[in-house]
């Protein structure tokens, strides 16, 4: 059964968020596929991933390439699974429609997108059955606090 996580984005953007959730994906040895919902967000997301900290990066790929099975992580608009990845985001709106696959999944939404609170409302009533799910807020400071 995989773990579903939502994360309910308030106090700091996705930009400041993901690549800590992306490096402690890697941490634990898996490959990460990241969900958007445009081409263009994927652009900007890719183009942050490799300067998000002046020390660091986070080696990945958008998806499209012949190296995509190579990528520990991979950007993409599709819905395959191209790198063997066992957590999924869904990040800018793409909306999960499954767990399979997966040993992890994290729906990361904005508190303020009214728009994007409901899509995770249904998501959360989609996908609760059957599978393990959280509910993480954000709180001023940036902290997670389990909440569901």
């Amino acid at each position: 059964m995989p773990d579903i996580l939502f994360y309910h984005l308030e106090a700091r953007p996705l930009e400041a968020v993901i690549p800590l959730l992306l490096e402690k994906t890697l941490e634990r040895g898996w490959r990460a596929v990241v969900e958007v919902g445009s081409t263009e967000r994927a652009e900007a997301l890719d183009a942050h991933l490799w300067t998000y900290r002046e020390d660091s990066f986070l080696a990945h790929g958008l998806a499209g390439e012949e190296t995509d099975s190579l990528q520990p992580i991979l950007i993409t608009t599709g819905l395959d699974n191209p790198n063997g990845a066992a957590c999924r985001f869904f990040v800018d709106r793409a909306v999960p429609q499954s767990a399979d696959g997966y040993e992890r999944i994290v729906y990361m939404f904005s508190g303020h997108d009214p728009d994007a609170v409901a899509e995770a409302r249904l998501a959360w009533k989609a996908l609760r059955d059957g599978n393990s799910v959280t509910y993480w807020q954000q709180e001023a400071s940036g902290r997670w606090v389990k909440k569901a």
